[in-house]
C-alpha cells in the first residue's frame, strides 16, 4: 500500500501508521476481524472491530482506486497522449471522482454531437472561437463549409457543440459546479398524475436542500420515483451555475465570446447538469443507504444479542385462530420431543380440551418455560396460557416471531425436519428463539427479521455484506458450543465457512462429538490456519481441560499452565479460587508476542470461563388492552421496543399495531439518534398521544408528562 494512502487511512480512522500496517499484514495472513479484535490486540494496539472494519474498507477502496488508475493509464498510453505531467497527476490522485474527471477527456466516447462535428472538420473553427479573439465568427465559419456543412450557422452550431463538450470535460468547471451542488443543490419531487398514491402525498410538492434531506425521507422519495408515483429532480439555480462556468471559460467580450457563452449554457443544460445531478443523486443515495444500513446493523446486533432463556425444557406455541395453535415440546437442547395442535380460540372454541392438553404436557415433560409467538392470536393465546392451572415456576414469554415463517419454508428447516410440515417447524423456531435468539436467528436471512429501515431500497450487496459482518461479530462475541451448534451457526465462526461447518457436523455424527479442541484438527479441511482463526471461539462444555470451555485460545494454554505451576496449584484452581488469581503478577508473563491486553483477557476469562455477554431475560406482560379501540389519549401502557429508526422508535403495546415514538418524544434531552437512549427489546412505559384507527397509526411518548 502506497505511503500517501496509509496517511489518509491514519487520518480517516484516527489511528497510527503502525496500526494500519499491522492490520494490512494480518488481513494478508487471512485473519478475520473478530480474530484480530480478540486475539491479536498486541499487534493492532487494541483496535476494536469498528476501527478494524474502517481500516479494511479504506484499504479495499484504495486497492480499487489503484486498479482503476492502471486501466486509465493504459488507455491514455494507447492513445499516445500520456505525458509525464499527466501521469504524475494521475498517480497522485487519492479520490475516484477526481480520477474520473482527469480521465473524462480521454475516455472513449460513443457518437456525440461533438464527435460528429469533429468528423465534419469543425474542430479548428471551435479552437479559433474558443480563443475569443476579436474576430467575426460568421466570417470564420465560411471557411469550413463543405458537402455536410452547408451554412455558416450549421458550422457555428457544430463548433459550439465541440466547445460545449470541452467545457463539460474541464476539471475546474466540474469542480466548481460540484462545489455549488454540494452547498446549494435542492431535491424536489412532484406527483405523476397518472400514478397518484396517497402514501406519497407528503412529496407531491416537495423541495429541500439536498444536504439537509434525512436518509429516510430521501429513500421514500426514491421509492416513490421507482414506483412511478413521483418525478424528482436535483438542481441548483441555473443562472448561478452559468456564472460560475463563465468565470472560468470567458476571456473577453466580443462576438466569439458570445458564441462561447451560448456553448456554456448548452454545456451546462445538456451535459454538465445531468452528469453532476447523477453524481449527487448517487452520492446522496449512498449516504442514505449507509445510514439506513447502519440503523439495520445496530438493530440486528441488538436483536441477535437479545437475552437468552438458556437450556430449558420448553413448550412452544405458534398461535392461530381457524387452523389452531401448533404446539411443540423441546428438550433443553432444542430437540423436538412432541407435537400437537390445540383450538382454544374461535371458531372452534375448544378451550377446555386445549387447557387439559397443555396442562398435561407441562407435567409430563416437566416444562420450565412456555414460548408464544407474538403474531396473529398471540395476545389471546398468552392470556389463555396464563389462566391455566400450571406450576407458577413455569415462565411464560411472548416471543418475537418475525421471519419464523421464512425459516419454516427454508432449505435449512427442511434439512432439520424433513418429515415435519411448515407449521411444526415454525413452532420449533419460536421455542428455540426463546432459548437462544442468536443460534436460531442466524438461520434466517437478516432482511426477513423486520428490524430494518427501507431495507429493500438500499444497495443489496452492501446490505448483505454489512449484515453478515454483524452476524459474524455477534456469533464470535458470544462463542459457540461446538457439540450442539447448527451448521448455520458454525459457518459464522471466524475462519469457518459453510463447507467446514458441514464437516464439523458430520464429524459429530460419526464420533459422538468433540472431547477436546485438539479434535478440531481431525476434521477435514481444518488446517493450522483455520484452527488458529476458529479455535478460541469454539467451546466444549465439560471437557477434561477446563480451558476448552473458555475463550482462552489454545495457543495460550501453555502460558496458563505455567501460571498454575508458578502458583503451585492445579489448572482448575486458577478458575475456582480468586485468592490464587490475585497473586498472579502479569508482568512476569509479558513477552514479545504476549502483552498486557492478552494477559488481562486471560485473567478475566479465568474468572468466569465461557461467560455469556448477553443480559438475563425478564418476563413481561402487556396491559389489559387488545385493540386500538381500547386505547385512550393519556393512557400509560407497558411496551417493548421493536424497531429503531433515525426518526423514532416503534413500540409494541399489545394491540396488533406498533406505536411510533417520534424522536422528539423519546426523552426530555436533545438526541440525534433514538439508539442513544433506547435499544431493541427494551421494556418501556409509554403514554398514548394520539390514536388514528382509520390510518392505523398510534403516537406515543416516553417523556414524563409536563
Amino acid at each position: 500500500m502506497k505511503e500517501h494512502y496509509i496517511s489518509l487511512i491514519v487520518e480517516a480512522a484516527e489511528v497510527t501508521k503502525k496500526q494500519v500496517q499491522a492490520v494490512t499484514e494480518l488481513l494478508e495472513e487471512g485473519a478475520t476481524i473478530p480474530f484480530m479484535a480478540r486475539y491479536r490486540k498486541e499487534r493492532t494496539d487494541n483496535l476494536d472491530e469498528v476501527k478494524l472494519l474502517l481500516i479494511k474498507e479504506k484499504l479495499h477502496y484504495f486497492e480499487g482506486l489503484e486498479q482503476r488508475k492502471e486501466y486509465v493509464l493504459h488507455i491514455i498510453q494507447e492513445q499516445g497522449k500520456l505525458t509525464p505531467e499527466l501521469e504524475k497527476e494521475i498517480e497522485n490522485t487519492t479520490e475516484l471522482t477526481t480520477l474520473e474527471d482527469i480521465y473524462l477527456p480521454y475516455k472513449p466516447k460513443r457518437k456525440t454531437r461533438a464527435t460528429k462535428a469533429i468528423e465534419a472538420g469543425l474542430e479548428p473553427l471551435a479552437t479559433l472561437i474558443f480563443e475569443q479573439k476579436d474576430l467575426d465568427p460568421k466570417t470564420l465559419a465560411k471557411e469550413y463549409l463543405n458537402d455536410t456543412i452547408l451554412t455558416e450557422e450549421a458550422a457555428l452550431s457544430g463548433a459550439r457543440d465541440i466547445i460545449a463538450e470541452w467545457i463539460s470535460e474541464n476539471k475546474d468547471v466540474r469542480d466548481r459546479i460540484r462545489k455549488l451542488f454540494s452547498q446549494k443543490a435542492v431535491i424536489s419531487s412532484k406527483e405523476v398524475k397518472t400514478k397518484t398514491d396517497d402514501k406519497y402525498k407528503d412529496y407531491f410538492e416537495f423541495e429541500e436542500l439536498l444536504h439537509k434531506c434525512p436518509s429516510h425521507r430521501l429513500l421514500a422519495i426514491y421509492r416513490g420515483e421507482n414506483e412511478g408515483v413521483l418525478k424528482t429532480d436535483i438542481s441548483v439555480e441555473e443562472e448561478t451555475a452559468f456564472h460560475q462556468i463563465d468565470r472560468i471559460v470567458l476571456k473577453n467580450d466580443n462576438y466569439c465570446t458570445n458564441e462561447v457563452q451560448d456553448a456554456v449554457e448548452d454545456s451546462y443544460k445538456r451535459l454538465i447538469k445531468p452528469s453532476i445531478e447523477n453524481e449527487f443523486r448517487k452520492i446522496a443515495k449512498e449516504k442514505a443507504d449507509e445510514e439506513a444500513i447502519n440503523v439495520f446493523r445496530e438493530n440486528l446486533r441488538q436483536l441477535l444479542l437479545s437475552a437468552p432463556l438458556g437450556q430449558k425444557r420448553t413448550l412452544a406455541l405458534d398461535p392461530g385462530y381457524r387452523t389452531g395453535c401448533k404446539m411443540v415440546i423441546l428438550d433443553q437442547f432444542g430437540n423436538l420431543l412432541h407435537k400437537d395442535t390445540i383450538f382454544p380460540h374461535p371458531p372452534q372454541n375448544q378451550s377446555r380440551m386445549a387447557s387439559e392438553k397443555v396442562t398435561d404436557l407441562c407435567e409430563k415433560f416437566d416444562i420450565e418455560a412456555i414460548s408464544i409467538g407474538n403474531g396473529t392470536a398471540g395476545r389471546e393465546t398468552e392470556e389463555f396460557v396464563r389462566k391455566l392451572p400450571i406450576s407458577k415456576s413455569i415462565k411464560i414469554f411472548l416471543t418475537n416471531e418475525s421471519g419464523a415463517s421464512i425459516y419454516s419454508a427454508s432449505e435449512t428447516a427442511r434439512e432439520e425436519f424433513p418429515d415435519e410440515d411448515i407449521t411444526v417447524r415454525g413452532a420449533v423456531s419460536i421455542g428455540r428463539r426463546l432459548m437462544d435468539p442468536l443460534a436460531e436467528l442466524v438461520k434466517i436471512d437478516p432482511k426477513s427479521i423486520g428490524v430494518g429501515q427501507y431495507q429493500h431500497d438500499v444497495d443489496q450487496k452492501k446490505l448483505r455484506e454489512s449484515l453478515d459482518q454483524v452476524v459474524e461479530s455477534c456469533v464470535n462475541l458470544v462463542g459457540v458450543d461446538v457439540n450442539t451448534a447448527s451448521k448455520q451457526l458454525l459457518s459464522y465462526v471466524s475462519g469457518m465457512g459453510s463447507k467446514l461447518a458441514s464437516n464439523f457436523v458430520e464429524f459429530r455424527k460419526k464420533n459422538g462429538g468433540f472431547s477436546s479442541r485438539k479434535d478440531f484438527l481431525k476434521v477435514p479441511l481444518m488446517g493450522p490456519s483455520a484452527f488458529e482463526q476458529a479455535a478460541g471461539f469454539l467451546r466444549i462444555a465439560n471437557s477434561e481441560n477446563p480451558l476448552d470451555s473458555s475463550a482462552v485460545h489454545p495457543e495460550r494454554y501453555e502460558l496458563v499452565e505455567k501460571m498454575a505451576k508458578d502458583q503451585q496449584c492445579e489448572l482448575n484452581d486458577l478458575i475456582t479460587k480468586q485468592d490464587i488469581r490475585k497473586k498472579i503478577n502479569l508482568k512476569n508473563y509479558i513477552t514479545e508476542e504476549v502483552g498486557k491486553y492478552t494477559l488481562e483477557d486471560i485473567l478475566n476469562e479465568l474468572e468466569k470461563p465461557g461467560r455469556d455477554p448477553r443480559e438475563q431475560i425478564e418476563e413481561f406482560s402487556f396491559a389489559d388492552i387488545h385493540s386500538m379501540e381500547d386505547l385512550k389519549v393519556g393512557m400509560e401502557v407497558p411496551g417493548i421496543v421493536t424497531n429503531l429508526t433515525k426518526f423514532g422508535a416503534f413500540v409494541d403495546i399489545g394491540v396488533k399495531q406498533d406505536g411510533l415514538v417520534h424522536i422528539s418524544q423519546i426523552t426530555d434531552k436533545f438526541i440525534k439518534d433514538p439508539a442513544e437512549v433506547l435499544k431493541l427489546q427494551q421494556k418501556v412505559s409509554a403514554r398514548v398521544l394520539e390514536v388514528d384507527p382509520k390510518r392505523k397509526r398510534i403516537s406515543l411518548s416516553l417523556r414524563k408528562e409536563q
